[in-house]
């Protein structure tokens, strides 16, 4: 691995340039025409760096970004490794903070979250190749909706990991520990439907569905449990339609996230006994579990004691660590499929003006990823 690091120490400005023009393609999650340029970009760059795949597969998406899977040859059954092409970050948002180096610090929308880690990724096949070292066969998967949700994409994922041995997934790291832990995530809508009139005029002849709302806004909230691993929060909330009209409906949205199957159960079922305070307001609940509980079975132990281990020859003590973030890992771990994750960028600020990541962690990462796919190559 010396020697690996070596090769990537001498590419250090183009990894970093290939960065650039990563994150020059902007691409948020509700942009489809974006998306679709990005994309294009990313498979010509695919093929620029690791030469044409033994299959390429483009399937369509109607209402988010489409799905790229790419199969590559080498030694025995598939490696998956999973990165989404998708940002948080509104089309427009380059014009005010593009790219940009200062030191060893990178930022821009997208360099942490999680663009680095295709480029580690695609480096570190590419210096097993070019020095002409071990590695697995590999299926990559790009995505285009993981920030919303991989409500689109997560079949493809889960059928691509099925045909795999364990899945590598390159979201950012935790500070630079990997992620063997994460909570799954429940979106829900709550709906409060009262009835509407005249707020000055007759305040009393109404049922505020937003007086409604406050309250089980409240309620909701009460349901955080931090010593297991549990919080609920209303992120979003709309409705009525006057300052001087009884309000007749309002939403909210939710984001829950539980660390155990458990309190999945326990918050699914307060969900589903949900009550009205005022006998004259309905509530309905919509939404669902989006990702399942990711947890650190003994299989995801062995993957992180195997890259602790390669991690040792580049003097980096590899770290772990459970998250409350999801990716789409957590669907695969719960197909059955050993999954490592967080083996992207080095740096901090996701969703965040404070974004970026550092040019030695993208040199690091990518060797810990050669070393890895280098030792997988042999099981």
């Amino acid at each position: 691995m010396t020697a690996v690091a070596a090769w990537l120490a001498a590419h250090r400005d183009e990894m970093v340039a290939d960065l650039a023009e990563y994150v020059g393609h902007e691409s948020s999650s509700d942009d489809l025409a974006a998306l679709d340029t990005c994309l294009h970009w990313v498979r010509d760059w695919l093929d620029r760096r690791l030469g044409p795949s033994t299959s390429d597969e483009w399937l369509p998406r109607e209402t988010t970004g489409d799905v790229l899977v790419r199969h590559y040859a080498g030694t025995g059954a598939p490696v998956l490794l999973l990165a989404h092409y998708d940002t948080v970050w509104p089309t427009g948002t380059l014009a005010d903070w593009p790219f940009q180096v200062d030191g060893d610090r990178m930022t821009g929308p997208g360099v942490f979250d999680m663009k680095a880690g295709l480029v580690q990724a695609v480096w570190a096949v590419r210096a097993l190749d070019e020095l002409g070292l071990p590695r697995p066969a590999f299926t990559l998967v790009l995505n285009g909706d993981e920030e919303t949700g991989s409500l689109a994409s997560s079949e493809v994922i889960v059928a691509e990991a099925e045909r795999a041995r364990p899945a590598l997934v390159f979201e950012a790291s935790a500070d630079g520990a990997l992620k063997t832990a994460r909570k799954g995530v429940g979106l829900f809508t709550v709906t409060a439907t009262g009835e509407e009139a005249h707020a000055g005029l007759d305040p009393t002849a109404g049922a505020s569905a937003i007086q409604e709302l406050a309250h089980q806004v409240l309620h909701l909230h009460g349901w955080t449990d931090l010593d297991v691993g549990t919080s609920v929060n209303v992120g979003l909330i709309d409705g009525g339609t006057g300052a001087n009209v009884t309000a007749g409906r309002a939403t909210a949205r939710i984001d829950v996230r539980v660390s155990s199957e458990a309190e999945r159960r326990r918050i699914g079922a307060l969900l589903a006994d949900l009550r009205p305070v005022n006998p004259k307001v309905r509530l309905a609940v919509t939404g669902d579990w989006n990702r399942p509980v990711f947890t650190r079975t003994p299989e995801v132990g062995e993957l992180f004691a195997l890259a602790r281990a390669c991690a040792e020859p580049l003097g980096v003590d590899l770290r772990e660590v459970s998250v409350g973030g999801a990716s789409d890992g957590n669907f695969v771990l719960a197909a059955g499929i050993p999954v490592l994750d967080g083996l992207g960028a080095i740096g901090g600020g996701a969703h965040a003006r404070t974004e970026h990541a550092t040019i030695s962690g993208l040199l690091e990462r990518s060797a810990l990823a050669a070393a890895l796919l280098s030792e997988l190559a042999g099981r």
